[in-house]
């Protein structure tokens, strides 16, 4: 199952540089998870100073 970016995104970019799979891409001043490219490993919220990134339920 993929990740999502939810509204606590801050657009830091931290998560779009280590995202193996080059799935997160910023768009409009947020930062999205293309769930087509996400292989759900969990680097995004490793990095991510306020847990935006989430796993879809």
């Amino acid at each position: 199952m993929a990740y999502i970016i939810n509204d606590d995104c801050i657009a830091c970019g931290a998560c779009e540089s280590e995202c193996p799979t080059e799935a997160i891409s910023e768009k409009d001043g947020k930062y999205i998870i293309d769930a087509e490219k996400c292989i759900d490993c969990g680097t995004c919220a490793e990095v991510c100073p306020v847990e935006a990134p989430q796993p879809e339920e």
